[in-house]
């Protein structure tokens, strides 16, 4: 018998929009800098190809780095996830799945981030930025513009 990882994070939410417009939010790195905090995910999302989470202002400055695992547009993407330090080193890599689906007349996110090394400093920026990341997302596409919150950064420990 095989037992399955349960995800290590789950995020949903309901965001009152197109499937092909929440896609384009995604993949976008013209987009993805409204909601995410001063970053744009760069990569032309074909499978087998790099993906980089670049600072937006230095676009050398890159944060998080990985390859397309799968990509099913409009419906799903999933990237590996490392910071640049630990890239190559599996134990450190992490993945998330986007996946995009209609919802009665709404479209439904889910994110999945799975993975993680148990209380590293990446799964615990993790699960103080998707909610922000996602908020940020679903603001932008239903009113046109992005919202801002000012944040330390990801990775320093709470206060």
């Amino acid at each position: 018998m095989t037992t399955e990882r349960k995800p290590d994070f789950v995020y949903v939410t309901y965001i009152d929009s197109t499937v092909d417009k929440v896609w384009n939010a995604l993949t976008d790195p013209e987009m993805t800098k409204d909601y995410w905090v001063r970053h744009r995910n760069v990569s032309d999302w074909k499978v087998g190809s790099r993906w980089s989470h670049q600072d937006y202002d230095d676009g050398s400055k890159v944060d998080i780095v990985g390859q397309v695992l799968e990509s099913d547009p409009p419906k799903r993407l999933v990237v590996s996830w490392a910071s640049p330090a630990d890239e190559g080193q599996p134990r450190k890599t992490s993945r998330v799945t986007y996946q995009v689906e209609p919802f009665n007349d709404v479209v439904r996110l889910t994110v999945i981030h799975d993975d993680l090394e148990p209380g590293s400093p990446m799964d615990d920026g993790i699960r103080r930025g998707w909610p922000l990341v996602l908020s940020g997302l679903k603001t932008l596409l239903e009113r046109g513009k992005p919202i801002h919150i000012v944040t330390k950064r990801m990775d320093a420990p709470p206060r």
